[in-house]
């Protein structure tokens, strides 16, 4: 077993277990923290579900925001090494698929134990963005859908907390905007792309451009853009089913 941090990692809200037979790395997408995947269970099967607390969001509001999805890996990777003894991967959706995708690939580079697989959910492959609409939005715009986000997380949105998460929102978008990718690093682990029957963000047609990131298979689930924040049977069954296979 390789050896473990001293105290606690900054990264995960709970410590990863010693009897999981898989993890899954889950990165919450722009605007969010760890509560994105309050849903969801810790275990299933034998597989761990690890959501990951980004610098300026949440908990860690305090420190600053990443300002380029590489810089996040590399922060985050390295704190991820001593957890890296099982078959792991990452999840990411939308924006937060990636931040996935650069972690992936700066374990590979550094020589590091490798992913079992990347999972990306609603989002189009590097070389096809920057892409979306929150991209061209004022902060107005993007207030009115932190409003709708934070009721469909079960909050209630205040103008003190919209104003509070708004700032965090604004600075992921701009990540996503400057995150331009025009000759992608080919993983070595496979990739499983999902997408969304009702999603009106990213339709599944657009995501077929990951394939030049790796070999790809790819999923389509029933549901809307945010209802993989319900840890939908069908998707757990399809993270679970990755590792299981390697």
């Amino acid at each position: 077993m390789p050896n473990r941090l001293i105290g606690r990692n900054k990264w995960l809200p709970r410590e990863p277990s010693a009897a999981a037979t898989g993890r899954v790395f889950c990165i919450p997408y722009s605007g969010c923290g760890v509560s994105m995947y309050r849903k969801w269970p810790g275990q299933l099967a034998g597989v761990e579900f690890l959501p990951l607390e980004l610098p300026g969001h949440e908990t860690r509001f305090a420190e600053p925001n990443f300002e380029t999805y590489q810089e996040l890996a590399k922060a985050m990777t390295l704190d991820l090494e001593p957890y890296l003894d099982l078959p792991y991967a990452f999840f990411g959706h939308c924006g937060s698929a990636l931040a996935a995708y650069e972690a992936s690939a700066e374990l590979i580079r550094a020589g590091l134990p490798a992913p079992a697989r990347l999972f990306v959910s609603s989002q189009v492959a590097p070389q096809d963005g920057p892409f979306g609409r929150f991209l061209e939005m004022n902060d107005a715009e993007l207030a009115a859908e932190l409003d709708t986000l934070i009721r469909e997380l079960g909050g209630t949105p205040s103008a003190e907390l919209v104003s509070l998460y708004l700032e965090v929102l604004r600075a992921d978008v701009d990540t996503n905007k400057r995150y331009v990718m025009p000759n992608p690093f080919r993983l070595a682990c496979p990739i499983t792309a999902i997408g969304w029957t009702e999603d009106n963000e990213i339709s599944y047609q657009k995501m077929s451009g990951w394939t030049e990131c790796g070999d790809t298979t790819f999923e389509l689930l029933a549901g809307r853009h945010h209802r993989f924040m319900e840890a939908p049977p069908e998707l757990l069954s399809i993270l679970c089913s990755g590792l299981r296979t390697q």
